[in-house]
């Protein structure tokens, strides 16, 4: 049995603000049309509506509601998709990650991306022996969006970060000069900085960063220094 998601579309629909809309839709530079309906209730409304209907009990379902609202033109239906995706995060398999992937290269922006590989990299560490099917992909494409996922899946490992992986990834991408990869260089380099701010100084040092990945990857080690 499907997924009810038409009942959160029509509860998007009736509290659609198309002032709000223009405006959010400009903020992402018009690359999507919105409904206008701001994240707090946005988040009120997929609640209420998890809570009418539950969540999708099987994979494959889950699946199935996610590209149905992957397929909505309306951003909030993507960030809906992600939010599903995060609810059932704990049951996934690695069959999952496939999913992700295609998510991430369709309908792409930093702000899905991102939630993207934030899943992706937990689902790394509960399937290891699946990550490097993914990643060695990742890393290597010319999609810039999946090598940013690369770079950036272990940001929240914190003390269970490969070191030597991210180093890796980021010495691949040095000399890019696509904005959103330069400030995924410097993100996962100021995380990790809170755990071996050492490893990143000599890091940024011995590297011929782009000035943005330089500045952003130092940021916490000047604060704390």
């Amino acid at each position: 049995m499907s997924y009810p998601i038409q009942p959160l579309l029509d509860s998007f629909a009736a509290h659609a603000d198309p002032e709000n809309a223009a405006a959010m839709s400009a903020y992402m530079r018009d690359l999507f049309p919105f409904y206008g309906i701001k994240k707090p209730e946005r988040a009120a409304l997929f609640k209420a509506h998890v809570g009418q209907y539950g969540l999708p009990a099987a994979e494959a379902a889950l699946h199935e509601a996610i590209r149905a609202l992957w397929d909505r033109p309306e951003r909030e239906c993507h960030y809906s998709a992600c939010d599903l995706l995060g609810k059932q995060l704990k049951k996934l398999s690695p069959a999952s990650l496939g999913l992700i992937e295609q998510l991430i290269v369709s309908k792409s922006w930093w702000d899905t991306v991102d939630a993207l590989t934030s899943y992706a990299g937990t689902l790394f560490q509960r399937h290891p022996a699946s990550r490097d099917q993914y990643l060695n992909r990742w890393r290597a494409a010319d999609d810039f969006w999946l090598r940013r996922a690369a770079i950036l899946h272990q940001r929240h490992y914190r003390t269970a970060t490969d070191a030597e992986l991210l180093f890796a990834i980021i010495r691949e991408n040095l000399g890019a000069r696509e904005f959103f990869i330069n400030k995924a260089i410097g993100w996962a380099l100021r995380e990790y900085s809170k755990e071996n701010g050492a490893a990143v100084r000599e890091f940024i040092a011995n590297h011929d960063l782009a000035p943005l990945s330089a500045r952003e990857g130092a940021k916490w080690l000047q604060k704390h220094s």
